[in-house]
């Protein structure tokens, strides 16, 4: 499941772990996604990903709120084709289905980390 080579970075607002084929982001406590964490997030995957395609997952072990409307600009995002919500709180997950309205990308939510991991390469190596 987990690739060896990975790169950890880390922003103001969490910490994004990247890996050959997804980025797994762990948010901080109390922050909002808004438009200026997405810019940033999404500057940063195109960069790093430049001309391959990858996937998203969040894993929400920290509460914290989301602008639904950035994911508008998360689905411009060259490259991206799979992004998934991980959480182990219930209302964490029924939150995330709401946020897939907004979403122009495969999403889908999962109790479990593992899971996520093999339906995000999925996507991937399909797409």
């Amino acid at each position: 499941m987990y690739s060896k080579d990975k790169h950890i970075e880390t922003f103001d607002f969490g910490v994004a772990e990247l890996y050959r084929d997804y980025i797994l982001m762990v948010m901080n406590e109390g922050i909002t996604v808004d438009f200026e964490i997405n810019k940033q997030l999404c500057e940063y995957a195109a960069n790093y990903y430049k001309n391959r395609q990858f996937g998203y997952i969040t894993h929400r072990r920290n509460s914290y709120s989301v602008d639904p409307y950035v994911y508008r600009e998360t689905s411009k995002l060259k490259g991206l084709v799979a992004f998934a919500i991980v959480s182990d709180k219930h209302i964490r997950r029924e939150t995330a289905i709401l946020e897939q309205i907004f979403l122009n990308k495969p999403l889908k939510t999962f109790k479990d980390l593992k899971p996520a991991i093999s339906w995000v390469q999925n996507h991937v190596n399909f797409s």
